[in-house]
């Protein structure tokens, strides 16, 4: 037991009152967390394998990719485990292991996203110089830039967690363990915790969703002055893949946080689906939207499969 803790283990919650069907919710979960795994897991082996996308677009995919499967890989055995064995209690060390990894993550997934602007700002405004600009070395920088940025910004709220006494009820509201889940709980001057993460997350989400607006302005300005058609188009259609990906993102977001501060009123399972929406939604789609709206990654993936399916 922790320093000043009234108990060690914290209960994780389904969806209350509707805890005889949990088998059944548990149906639609396992095949979108299969999918989640599947569909960035084979971005991930199409990136690494397909030399034509050994390109800076193509490795910040991989990246999302990746984040997209480790925040998936995060939540998944908790919620499964409680829809499936109603396995509830979680040690206070998981849970606020857990709760870290949630946070960074989501940092991370918004650092890649605007990375990924800076690359389409880069393409279509200087292509010349965009191999110059956009090294291998360059785009490793900004790689862990970014996960620097998710990983060390949430440590300050999540450590004091193992030290605050717990005397309130040890019951979550979800089958994953958030802060500001846990923050409720604690017998405690909780002031910073309840300020720092509101300026993490204007300071993060915000202005990064703030420099992508910006971004595209001045990439529409520039497809603007295009004298052909045919090339504005074309320019503008490397950018629809990833517009539609901060769109999932930002809008699940934006979405869930408007639940938390003005849906006092609305059913707490209306807070739960937005909840699940927002962790299983954006790593649900990127995959799909690359996989439709680029050629590349279609031609990738026909190639790979194919090629695996001809050997003896």
């Amino acid at each position: 037991m922790w320093p000043n803790s009234s108990f060690s283990s914290f209960l994780l919650t389904g969806f209350p009152g509707l805890e005889a069907a949990h088998h059944w919710i548990s149906i639609p979960f396992f095949i979108v967390y299969i999918s989640v795994l599947f569909g960035n897991g084979t971005l991930l082996l199409l990136i690494k394998e397909d030399h034509n996308l050994h390109e800076p677009m193509y490795y910040f995919l991989a990246m999302l990719a990746a984040t997209d499967l480790g925040l998936t890989l995060t939540t998944m055995p908790t919620v499964l485990g409680v829809l499936w064995l109603n396995h509830r209690e979680i040690g206070n060390v998981a849970c606020f292991s857990q709760a870290y990894f949630i946070h960074s993550l989501s940092f991370v997934e918004s650092g890649v996203l605007l990375a990924m602007a800076y690359d389409r700002f880069i393409a279509i405004c200087n292509p010349l110089r965009y191999t110059s600009i956009l090294t291998n070395t360059r785009v490793v920088k900004i790689g862990l830039v970014v996960l620097m940025r998710g990983f060390v910004s949430v440590v300050p709220p999540i450590s004091p967690l193992y030290f605050f006494p717990y005397c309130h009820s040890h019951v979550l509201s979800h089958a994953f363990c958030l802060h500001q889940d846990v923050i409720k709980l604690a017998c405690a001057d909780t002031t910073f915790n309840r300020l720092y993460p509101v300026v993490l997350v204007v300071l993060i989400f915000v202005l990064d969703s703030l420099i992508i607006l910006i971004s595209y302005v001045l990439i529409l300005k520039s497809v603007l002055s295009i004298a052909s058609r045919d090339e504005r188009a074309k320019a503008l259609n490397t950018c629809v893949s990833h517009i539609c990906c901060v769109l999932v993102f930002y809008i699940t977001v934006i979405g869930l946080s408007l639940i938390h501060r003005f849906g006092k009123e609305v059913p707490h399972i209306v807070h739960l689906i937005m909840s699940y929406v927002y962790f299983l939604f954006p790593p649900l789609m990127n995959p799909i939207i690359y996989s439709v709206k680029t050629k590349q990654i279609q031609s990738g993936i026909l190639h790979l499969f194919t090629t695996h399916k001809v050997r003896p």
